[in-house]
């Protein structure tokens, strides 16, 4: 039986909420113990990293917990539907950081999204950050927003250069680290997909691949009502 506790809390002027779950799964070491034989690969979609399928009852396990955090943080109280999950590994080395993960980002533009970070690295580690865009003003890109974001940033860029080859850390010409949240053993996050935000990797990571020394976290995207 779990013993999750859940913390609610909001990010920055537009006062989005956050919930910070701790205790969230009843056994994390049987996961860390999955993980380490698990067969992790090339992450898609921009993810700097690998990534690996997930024990079969994680969800069906965890679900009630986050329908109860998101209907309390959140006012959602539909049904939930998972749009992908998986282990994820934060390895790709600075240098070879593509222009999108060298900054801020959004998952998704609609209301009903909803990400999960669940942080299974007994040391910790590195946690995640949340951004306001400078130029806009916008801590969330919504579907309404998305137009007038992407011309700013991409005008930006492309007369300003692209960001150095280093993960986001804190204040950038860009953008403004608004919060961060840590990372700490069994501590789950869940946020709205359209917020701006990042991996907080600190400089000098060693960004392991090899998830019993990794940043190993459980990463999902759920749409709830």
């Amino acid at each position: 039986m779990t013993t999750a506790t859940v913390r609610i809390g909001s990010i920055g002027g537009e006062a989005q909420p956050i919930a910070v779950i701790e205790d969230f799964a009843p056994d994390p070491g049987a996961l860390r113990a999955f993980a380490a034989g698990a067969a992790f690969g090339p992450a898609r979609n921009h993810y700097p990293g690998v990534r690996a399928a997930l024990p079969a009852a994680y969800l069906a396990d965890q679900l009630p917990v986050i329908v109860a955090a998101v209907a309390d943080a959140f006012g959602r109280r539909g049904a939930a539907e998972v749009i992908d999950a998986s282990f994820s590994i934060v390895s790709t080395p600075p240098g070879a950081l593509a222009v999108p993960q060298r900054l801020p980002h959004v998952d998704a533009f609609g209301a009903d999204r909803i990400a999960l970070v669940h942080y299974l690295d007994p040391a910790g580690g590195d946690g995640t950050a949340f951004f306001r865009h400078r130029a806009t003003g916008f801590e969330t890109v919504t579907e309404a927003r998305r137009e007038l974001f992407f011309r700013h940033l991409d005008t930006e860029l492309r007369y300003g250069g692209p960001p150095p080859a280093a993960y986001v850390a804190g204040d950038t010409p860009l953008f403004e680290c608004i919060r961060t949240e840590p990372a700490a053993y069994n501590r789950a996050l869940l946020y709205p997909s359209w917020n701006l935000h990042s991996g907080a990797i600190s400089p000098g990571a060693a960004l392991s691949a090899d998830p019993r020394r990794g940043r190993l976290t459980v990463t999902a995207f759920l749409s709830i009502g």
